[in-house]
């Protein structure tokens, strides 16, 4: 009992530094409130639509004709212009009133009657990846939809209907993207998105905690509250106020946001909160770990806020793990967003349970040893300092 009773006041008194500080507040809960819904409001269309484009026809054909009244039909291009020249197009261009240029050459039908591969131009602005992918998807899809139809007319005359029909489809398929079938982006990068908002927010959080402490207590790591306590209590007791707090963040994500805007959900309840409670402990013990290196309260903001895009790079979801050099996949390995990221998407996208998920988890309980272990032993260090100070302090 009397060991519960330390950690317990421990945690209070962490809890008593964290409601006071309005610095820390900001980090450990108005941003893990909030971010999350302005993140999926920002992305909550999920895919581009109508994106402008102008068309430059030097055809001047039926066929470019039909090419370019199916290109606007679509719901991911809208054609705003028809313009002589491409001077004209692309002056639209840097005015911003279009994204893409669709230019048709003079020699176009000429080519096809001559049984040669005619050729059509797409002209995309790169500022944007997602104009370029609602460009040259709808581009490719209209021309293998009239390449059909031009293959038909190639062959001999007096074919029945069903003929031409096999002749022009010989084999027919449905594109269902699995587990996202509108392709949207907020589904992809939403989810992981929400573990990283966990992992910095507590590094900012414990580390302006750490300098908070450091600068009242003359450089020493602990508060007067960890003297004569062991050091395990300490550790156990500055962690649990951040555990129960998350872990409510946890549910709200879960149960919030997540279906609020739509986002995927497949998973089990349970699962995810097993997989969360261990992704938040791992982030806590590292976060304990990392404010070594805070001596000020501002030093967390320029040792952690940076890491935020980087993580997201490095976590294997932006860009394949498998292309990633190998020393940048080892680095990815020290922090739990790699891990946490990669369990919650498999969780929430693919229903997966817990039994699908043990690389990661096993990743994220090998950093809970190995910064818990860290941390006591930069925290046994820091107790004599403590004890010291407090000494001399009585002794005065």
């Amino acid at each position: 009992m009397k060991n519960i009773r330390d950690i317990c006041e421990v945690a209070w008194s962490e809890i008593k530094a964290l409601v006071t500080d309005k610095g820390i507040l900001i980090f450990i809960l108005f941003v893990p409130l909030v971010y999350p819904l302005l993140y999926s409001w920002v992305y909550t269309n999920e895919v581009v639509r109508e994106v402008p484009c102008v068309v430059v026809d030097d055809s001047h054909s039926s066929l470019s004709r039909e090419f370019t009244r199916k290109l606007d039909a679509s719901p991911d291009v809208k054609v705003v212009a028809t313009v002589p020249s491409m001077e004209q197009a692309q002056e639209l261009m840097r005015r911003g009133e279009a994204y893409g240029i669709l230019r048709f050459p003079s020699d176009l039908t000429s080519d096809l009657v001559r049984s040669r591969q005619g050729h059509i131009g797409l002209y995309c602005s790169m500022s944007s990846m997602l104009y370029y992918k609602a460009l040259l998807l709808t581009a490719t899809n209209v021309s293998l939809d009239m390449n059909k139809d031009i293959k038909i007319q190639g062959y001999v005359h007096g074919t029945t209907d069903r003929q031409d029909e096999i002749n022009r489809t010989p084999i027919t398929y449905d594109y269902v993207a699995l587990f996202n079938p509108q392709s949207g982006f907020a589904a992809f990068l939403i989810p992981p998105v929400l573990m990283l908002i966990i992992q910095q927010t507590l590094f900012l959080g414990i580390g302006m905690a750490m300098g908070n402490t450091r600068e009242k207590n003359g450089g020493a790591i602990l508060s007067p509250a960890a003297s004569g306590r062991p050091t395990w209590m300490v550790i156990l007791g500055k962690a649990l106020p951040y555990l129960l707090l998350y872990i409510v963040i946890a549910v709200y994500l879960y149960t919030v946001v997540t279906p609020g805007f739509r986002l995927p959900r497949l998973g089990d309840y349970g699962t995810y909160m097993v997989f969360a409670a261990i992704y938040i402990l791992a982030c806590i013990f590292m976060g304990m770990a990392l404010s070594m290196l805070v001596y000020r309260r501002e030093d967390c903001i320029l040792l952690f806020v940076f890491l935020s895009v980087p993580m997201l790079f490095l976590s294997g979801l932006s860009w394949p793990g498998s292309n990633m050099p190998e020393f940048w996949r080892w680095v990815s390995c020290l922090f739990p967003s790699t891990f946490g990221m990669n369990g919650y998407e498999r969780i929430v996208t693919l229903g997966d349970s817990l039994s699908h998920v043990v690389p990661e988890l096993k990743g994220l309980l090998i950093q809970i040893v190995a910064y818990s272990t860290l941390t006591f032993l930069c925290y046994r260090r820091g107790k004599h300092h403590i004890d010291n100070f407090i000494s001399n302090a009585t002794l005065d």
